[in-house]
């Protein structure tokens, strides 16, 4: 009878504790039919499940692309066209760019498809469709297996079936752990290899607010661009040829012009990268207070040095600007999600769930011996996981920050080979993979702010990593120059190939005969020492505690799901494809602040600053404000709506999702996440979290009224 008093009143703790409230989640659209399909349709969704993913018809599935791997864009017409984010056609766009034809800063639009510019290596991805494979691949694994074992023989059943689904076709297959390792599904899909860019704002607009408005909200950033996707004759994936056509896909997405009100049903269907929502308290203190931290520091320390060199040349801004955004983007994002996770009291939140779901695993015998040393084991491996954890952060963030020590770093497989006498022809394969990537880093390369990076990531590094734990050649460094990083560099930096693009073709020119003097360049010299500590003491203990953990995490969320089957658990992130769905509206992010729930082009005008680069707006987009010439683009009440905000769950690479509404239609291009809210990646709070969408108002306005290029919206199905 106290067992079953206990178990009662612990339902009721539970059910306050864990209740998912309806934008919660990452849904995999396989299985939406059972666990959404009538929660959505309450909450304004006209469609069937059948109608978002399907496998036997043309569905909302067959316009969501995976774009570059890090990014999702959507098919928008019959010819292939796709829209995404401005920043993730960033890159492409910044590899078209020189000085004297600056299409980061003017923009670019293809005015017919002759125009349409190749980006070579950008690919865009399909799913064609989804398969719970969980019996095969855990079929003949069981609790008693250790981790080494388990992961072994699931990685040959993995590949057994990948190979087997698509033998015969020109598709590809891959197979996820889902749940820490508890299920497996197999993504079937079709990649194009010929991807075009068609149309890209200027800076002024595609990155209006910059680094500023980065995460933020209020925001009237006009992120999106344009690209289209090539096949042969056939209508399949094909190298880049001009004999190849525009593809015609199986399903476009249809685009609504009504306006987007306070309270609509909205979706969001693309790729998010990674979240961690069933962490335990050990994991979330690691992050908040020590991994988070640290790169937020080492990073701060990197964007301050290229921001300053990069304002005194156009050459080294354009050089510089992909890889400032990447750094600066995710170092926002980490600080944001420290602030967020302590004004939620994360860390208290995780201690007391824990506590008891353990009060509910002791009133149950069976319980007990399964789980009942589960958070024992945990905060010994973090105890030692922390250490390690730190170290490969310093590592990934600190030393290969340095880019010559990065671009060093690639010469490490040729090297060890010519020492171990590799086949020839193996040998010329991976040699010319080298010069490739060593043409590549020399484009956007500049001596003078690596050289700073240099001296001063390693002097963070020598003062934040335990001395006992660090490569010899800090004590060397140390010794010689008492402490002096910056002298370290600039003398290193003045005898190394490694900063320099001719002496590094010279050296590759030659490398099976001078590859011992490679050995002995002093940049070389730092990235081996440094390598060769992390490969011997960080790295196998790294990845050995990580699977350990891993392994602790799936009996979690297995008892979890076993103890509180009360409640839906939807799957972290893994770069699979998603549904999440929630509604337009506005927050309060601090007290007595209210913040509505769209921005218009009177809100950027209001910003607009001529001296600050950031805030700049281009006299075209001037001129069209001022004379109010906004066509059909405008709302009822003659404004042009830029964004709005939503509380759907989103995550990096739900960059480019398209946001439908409950018919299904395009009403915008998801674009960021509100800053208050970056800690949705490891807790969501449903007051606090908000997406932020680019509305297809201003998208249009700006193709045909700003570009005048009102042709591409002939290709597009418009729904008045």
């Amino acid at each position: 009878m106290f067992k079953k008093i206990i178990s009662a009143v612990l339902i009721l703790n539970f059910s306050f504790l864990i209740s998912v409230k309806a934008d919660e989640g990452m849904w995999l659209p396989l299985l939406l039919k059972q666990l959404n399909e009538s929660d959505m349709q309450k909450n304004g969704l006209k469609l069937t499940a059948e109608d978002i993913y399907s496998i036997n018809k043309s569905s909302l599935k067959d316009a969501i692309v995976q774009f570059g791997g890090g990014c999702t864009a959507e098919i928008i017409s019959d010819k292939g066209l796709m829209l995404t984010n401005h920043h993730c056609g960033y890159g492409m766009i910044q590899a078209h760019s020189t000085v004297q034809n600056d299409l980061l800063t003017n923009g670019f639009w293809a005015m017919k498809q002759s125009d349409e510019l190749q980006n070579p290596g950008l690919t865009a991805t399909l799913i064609v469709r989804m398969e719970d494979v969980t019996s095969k691949v855990l079929a003949g694994i069981s609790d008693t297996l250790n981790d080494a074992v388990r992961e072994k023989k699931i990685n040959e059943a993995i590949n057994l079936i990948q190979k087997e689904a698509v033998k015969g076709t020109h598709y590809g297959a891959s197979i996820r752990p889902f749940y820490y390792g508890a299920e497996y599904y197999m993504f079937v899909t079709e990649t194009f290899r010929d991807i075009r860019l068609v149309g890209a704002p200027p800076s002024s607009i595609g990155k209006f607010g910059g680094d500023t408005d980065n995460w933020m909200w209020p925001r009237h950033t006009g992120d999106f661009s344009m690209f289209r996707i090539y096949a042969d004759k056939d209508n399949n994936p094909a190298d880049y040829s001009s004999d190849n056509v525009p593809y015609k896909p199986k399903f476009h997405l249809s685009i609504s012009m009504k306006d987007v009100e306070k309270g609509d049903f909205t979706m969001v269907y693309g790729f998010p990268g990674r979240t961690n929502e069933y962490l335990s308290s050990y994991a979330v203190d690691m992050i908040m207070n020590e991994s988070d931290p640290s790169k937020v520091k080492i990073r701060e320390t990197r964007l301050a040095i290229m921001d300053a060199e990069m304002k005194t040349s156009d050459k080294v801004r354009i050089q510089y600007s992909a890889k400032y955004a990447g750094l600066a983007n995710a170092y926002k994002k980490w600080i944001g999600e420290v602030n967020g996770l302590k004004k939620l009291k994360a860390l208290s939140k995780k201690k007391e769930f824990e506590q008891n779901f353990l009060l509910k695993v002791n009133t149950d015998d069976n319980a007990k011996g399964k789980y009942g040393s589960l958070f024992g084991s945990l905060e010994k491996s973090y105890a030692q996981y922390r250490v390690l954890n730190k170290e490969r952060d310093y590592f990934y963030e600190a030393v290969l920050g340095v880019e010559a020590v990065s671009n060093a770093y690639t010469f490490i497989n040729v090297i060890d080979s010519l020492k171990s006498g590799k086949k020839q022809a193996d040998l010329e394969k991976d040699i010319a993979k080298l010069k490739g990537r060593v043409a590549g880093f020399f484009k956007d390369y500049n001596v003078k702010i690596d050289e700073r990076v240099c001296g001063a990531l390693l002097q963070i590094y020598f003062n934040d990593i335990d001395k006992s734990r660090q490569a010899a050649i800090f004590s060397e460094i140390d010794k010689k120059y008492k402490g002096d990083f910056a002298k370290y560099a600039s003398d290193i930096f003045e005898q190394s190939i490694f900063v320099s693009e001719s002496k590094c073709n010279d050296a590759l020119a030659a490398i099976g005969k001078n590859y011992k003097k490679i050995q002995k360049d002093p940049v070389y010299i730092l990235m081996r020492s440094c390598y060769d500590k992390f490969a011997k003491d960080v790295s196998p203990q790294f990845f050995k505690l990580d699977a350990e953990i891993a392994g602790l995490n799936r009996t979690y969320m297995k008892g979890m799901r076993e103890l509180l089957p009360e409640k839906k658990y939807y799957p972290d992130a893994n770069s699979t494809l998603r549904l999440a769905y929630g509604k337009v509206e506005g927050y309060i992010p601090h007290d007595a602040v209210y913040y509505d729930y769209y921005t218009t082009l009177d809100g950027l005008m209001e910003k607009e600053n001529p001296l600050v680069e950031e805030f700049n707006v281009s006299p075209k987009l001037k001129e069209l404000y001022l004379k109010k010439d906004y066509g059909q683009y405008a709302d009822k009440n003659h404004e042009v709506h830029i964004a709005f905000c939503a509380s759907n769950h989103t995550t990096g690479g739900n960059s480019g999702s398209p946001v439908l509404n409950g018919e299904g239609q395009l009403i915008g291009t998801n674009f960021d996440r509100n800053w208050e809210g970056t800690m949705s990646d490891i807790m969501f709070d449903p007051d606090q979290i908000r997406n932020i969408v680019l509305d297809i108002h201003y998208t249009l306005f700006v193709i045909d009224k700003y570009a005048g290029a009102g042709y591409l919206l002939n290709e597009m199905t418009l729904v008045k």
